[in-house]
């Protein structure tokens, strides 16, 4: 009779036990010994829903467990209709774990970090911002005008807030109007770290990009795709897609490209920077793969750092007379994945030259270490 009283106990408390025990903990382990502050973590969404099966996309809040606080978020789509990822902004300790919870609720407003867009009335612009940079390339429309350029050009600003569109309204963005300008000069260069064939020792640029497609839009990452026709690189024909996604509070961009041509052997590629007649402060690590530039300073306009960061092997960097180069090798339809961006000194955050290569080397080991998320 003992055996079955305690039989029907434990039935009885069985339900009381199951809600004690709360699933779905997310925990965010930083095992590295750089503390992360304000990073930027994806968590498939897959994962999500089997935590959290009847969740409602329009209705629930992500809780610091400790704090009680919310974690801003974002929905990620990556150009599909379905959700890919779940994106959390959120800071945490070096060799530490913070845990979050999922609830329903409704989320706290969150600010617009970044942002991505078409440009049409400004002969087919494509360009891109966060809360610390901004950037764009070029499209069709300039081709073959004397306003066309090869590589990515940088608007340095001083302001968190969204400014592409303010800009473009004005017209004068090559003026300072309080919130940053369009200074970077970047003509028949790869400019700000764009990559390109590099067949017999030569950089075999494509044509403007034609095609485009915002893979999401903020407000705490936009990703963009950019296609390019066919073109002869020395001999080969290539075709190119670039993703380029930038995150909340980061300096460099994430670029991954795809290059398509008929040869089983890999293709050499070149990542550059523009280099000025003036003296300023270059660094290359070949072993790192970080690239590093700090320009001579303008005296009405300041001071501007770019940086790549390569995460596949480096055959050589080399410096020329017009750029700094990095040379790597990609395979026929298999993504090159690297980093590229800049700074500038006027925003007040990165002001020298050792603080862009520390920015830089820091970034490297965030890379490769990575916050290791677990759900359970």
């Amino acid at each position: 009779m003992k055996y079955i009283k305690h039989i029907y106990l434990f039935f009885l408390f069985l339900p009381l036990l199951l809600l004690s025990q709360e699933k779905g903990i997310i925990e965010i382990q930083n095992n590295s010994d750089i503390a992360r502050n304000e990073a930027i973590v994806a968590i498939k969404w897959e994962t999500i829903l089997s935590y959290y099966p009847q969740i409602d996309t329009t209705n629930f809040i992500v809780i610091n467990s400790s704090t009680n606080k919310q974690i801003p978020y974002q929905l990620e789509h990556k150009g599909l209709p379905e959700i890919q990822n779940l994106l959390l902004q959120l800071s945490v300790k070096a060799k530490s774990t913070v845990r979050l919870s999922i609830k329903k609720g409704k989320p706290n407003p969150i600010e617009i970090k970044t942002y991505a867009r078409f440009v049409p009335e400004r002969k087919d612009d494509f360009a891109w911002e966060n809360d610390k940079i901004a950037f764009r390339t070029y499209g069709k429309a300039i081709e073959n005008t004397n306003e066309d350029a090869y590589g990515f050009d940088v608007w340095v600003k001083r302001s968190t807030k969204m400014v592409i569109n303010e800009r473009y309204k004005l017209g004068n963005y090559h003026k300072d109007n309080g919130n940053g300008m369009d200074y970077y000069h970047v003509g028949h260069s790869l400019g700000a770290g764009n990559m390109a064939p590099y067949v017999k020792d030569t950089i075999r640029y494509s044509a403007n990009y034609h095609g485009w497609k915002v893979l999401d839009n903020g407000p705490l990452r936009s990703s963009f795709q950019l296609i390019y026709d066919t073109w002869n690189a020395g001999g080969i024909k290539v075709n190119a897609t670039k993703i380029i996604s930038l995150e909340a509070g980061s300096q460099l961009n994430r670029v991954e490209n795809v290059y398509t041509f008929e040869d089983s052997k890999p293709m050499p590629v070149v990542v550059g920077i523009i280099k000025r007649p003036e003296e300023g402060v270059i660094s290359l690590n070949e072993q790192k793969g970080i690239m590093g530039y700090w320009e001579p300073t303008v005296k009405e306009y300041g001071t501007t750092g770019v940086g790549v960061i390569l995460t596949t092997t480096i055959k050589n960097m080399l410096v020329n007379k017009d750029q700094l180069l990095a040379v790597a090798e990609v395979k026929n339809d298999e993504p090159i994945v690297y980093y590229t961006g800049a700074a500038w000194d006027r925003a007040s955050k990165i002001t020298n030259s050792e603080q862009w290569l520390e920015y830089l080397n820091r970034f490297y080991k965030e890379v490769k270490n990575p916050l290791v998320v677990k759900v359970k």
